[in-house]
């Protein structure tokens, strides 16, 4: 970093943001401002390429924004970003962006791996800027905590990156249940087939640094050790490692529990435990069975209602599953086609693809008092039994666009449906199952007040970790 040269308290307070040193009081100070009218949203991304490019097409694809910066750790992997918007700055190392663009932009957004959500967002907002950030929203229960306070605190535009929350299939699905479709809901099966765990220790022996590749800062918050090789990491097996992602769970949690948090009007879970296999000391292990109790609602059958979710090789149990296996269910209301999504990922999911007969790859199931729904990850709900509700009308919902509707309320036109006043909590209750799984067949009684659990002391080691010396972010 460079040094300061002048104790100019604007750039006293960008270099320590950049070190990590900032005070909050100071902080504070800095009140988030929307753009002046009839100026553009100045952009920056920390991410060039994966989810972030697609982030970066669509927020910046809007004529009122415009994109000032990168930070991207793999310099090859910002060529395409580069070539498509040749005007942009490019950082390797995001403390430097922030540094000397933060007079410079408005807003950012951050699609990193999980491990640099956390500190890369608070930082940003330490200096008053607007935050989209990927799921989850962090890495650790206590980040999360703190990015949703802070957030609150300070006025802040905020969205985390569930897109498909801001899709038909999912407002259907919120409409169908809180209209009373299936009844009061009694319990909730969710399931994804995908596998982001693994077996065994990192290659014992290091391996060259490609050129252009900034390991150092690719690490981070996390203790320092050899890079060894590339994929084992970089670009996309970091999710599988314990250390820099959150598992299948944390991967697809926060897409398939959102809707089902948002339909049942949610708070914190009461308890919740692993059935599954604990990780190895590096990886996250496949195939997770967790459970969670949460209070009862004015959607629900019961004072409490239980969350069953599957990943992997596991699924509900046969009995559940045959409640909405109708390969002849099929709503006769016919609703208008609509526009093509505005990103490859949503292009994607629209290509629903089935594990067996009606029966998607990933999804939930709401079992309630009057009927079941049937939710895939992602295309419309179904209701059963077909008999019952063959004639049903569901809701014509209209998409909005989650990255644009963000973009709208950093310049002062409407809200977010996603602020981290929402995705905080729903971040918060899916990685309590990444702390379930570290202790197989135990049940944890969440006290989420007081961010700990109240009968596993051993679990309060897992809520907050502690980052490496040098990289510490003031507010966490």
């Amino acid at each position: 970093m460079k040094t300061i040269e002048a104790i100019d308290r604007r750039k006293f307070l960008h270099a320590m943001t950049a070190a990590g040193l900032v005070m909050p009081t100071l902080a504070r100070n800095l009140a988030a401002q929307s753009p002046t009218p009839n100026r553009k949203l100045r952009h920056a991304s920390f991410g060039a390429s994966g989810m972030a490019w697609n982030d970066i097409q669509v927020i910046c694809g809007s004529s009122e924004v415009e994109l000032v910066a990168i930070a991207e750790v793999d310099l090859s992997r910002a060529k395409e970003a580069k070539a498509a918007f040749p005007q942009v700055r490019i950082y390797q190392d995001w403390r430097e962006l922030l540094d000397k663009e933060a007079d410079n932009i408005d807003s950012v957004n951050v699609s990193t791996p999980d491990h640099m959500h956390g500190p890369i967002a608070m930082a940003a907002m330490l200096l008053g800027k607007h935050v989209y950030c990927q799921k989850p929203l962090a890495h650790d229960l206590y980040e999360v905590r703190r990015l949703t306070e802070y957030a609150r605190e300070h006025g802040l535009t905020t969205q985390m990156g569930i897109q498909i929350h801001s899709e038909r299939p999912y407002l259907q699905a919120v409409a169908l249940v809180q209209g009373g479709a299936i009844g009061k809901v009694k319990e909730v099966f969710l399931w994804s087939n995908k596998k982001w765990g693994d077996e065994g220790a990192p290659p014992e022996s290091s391996a060259p640094v490609p050129a252009g590749f900034n390991w150092d800062t690719w690490l981070g918050t996390c203790a320092d050790r050899p890079f060894v090789g590339k994929e084992y990491y970089h670009p996309g097996n970091w999710r599988r490692r314990l250390d820099f992602g959150t598992g299948t769970f944390g991967d697809m949690g926060c897409h398939i529990f959102d809707p089902v948090f948002a339909a049942l009007a949610l708070s914190a879970p009461l308890t919740v435990r692993s059935e599954g296999a604990a990780p190895d000391g590096w990886n996250w292990a496949n195939n997770a069975k967790i459970q969670y109790v949460f209070p009862g609602t004015n959607y629900t059958a019961h004072d409490t209602i239980k969350f069953n979710w599957y990943d992997g090789d596991n699924l509900p149990p046969p009995e559940i599953l045959a409640l909405v296996q109708d390969p002849d269910a099929q709503q006769t209301q016919k609703l208008p086609e609509e526009s093509p999504p505005d990103s490859k990922v949503l292009a994607r999911l629209r290509r629903r693809r089935q594990l067996g007969p009606g029966l998607p790859e990933q999804g939930s199931i709401f079992v309630g008092t009057e009927g079941n729904m049937l939710l895939p990850h992602f295309s419309q709900p179904v209701l059963f039994p077909a008999e019952k509700f063959m004639e049903y009308p569901i809701p014509d919902i209209k998409s909005g666009n989650h990255w644009l509707e963000w973009v709208d309320a950093c310049l002062g036109r409407g809200t977010t449906s996603t602020p981290f006043d929402y995705s905080g909590p729903l971040t918060e209750t899916v990685l309590l199952g990444t702390v379930a799984v570290r202790f197989p067949h135990t049940t944890l009684q969440w006290n989420a007040k007081e961010l700990r659990f109240d009968n596993m002391a051993q679990a309060n080691a897992y809520v907050r970790r502690a980052y490496r010396p040098g990289w510490e972010v003031a507010g966490l």
